[in-house]
């Protein structure tokens, strides 16, 4: 069964955001940026030995929504064995692309999508050969 594996943080402030979850909570933070090819941090929360997943930290693509407007939260995204089964199945269901399939250069598949209340997820496909 496909389990969350990965979560990003989208930040205006990448600096602030990087302070306020290392100091509340002890995160660290390694730098992908010259891997990815844009800013971009892996958030390391914890030993691998005990239960938990890590992340990623990123620049904020669009303006925050108002703390009043609801939920602003974390993208979650779903470690799966066959990309292209699922995002059928995602599409079938009601789902929609958000960012297309794209490779991660000799790690992975990923990619963004809309479930049918609106809310954006990620999924990724282990692949070496990804290119």
């Amino acid at each position: 069964m496909p389990r969350p594996i990965h979560f990003e943080i989208q930040a205006t402030d990448l600096d602030r955001a990087q302070a306020f979850y290392g100091e509340v909570f002890g995160w660290r933070f390694d730098n992908y940026s010259d891997y990815v090819n844009a800013p971009y941090f892996g958030v390391i929360t914890g030993d691998d030995a005990e239960p938990g997943i890590n992340g990623g930290l990123l620049p904020r693509p669009a303006t925050a929504p108002a703390a009043e407007s609801g939920a602003n939260a974390f993208v979650v995204t779903i470690g799966v064995a066959d990309y292209d089964a699922t995002e059928a199945a995602i599409l079938a269901h009601g789902g929609q692309v958000a960012q297309p399939k794209a490779a991660l250069p000799g790690m992975a598949w990923q990619g963004y999508y809309l479930d049918p209340e609106g809310n954006t997820f990620g999924i990724h496909q282990p692949d070496p050969q990804a290119a």
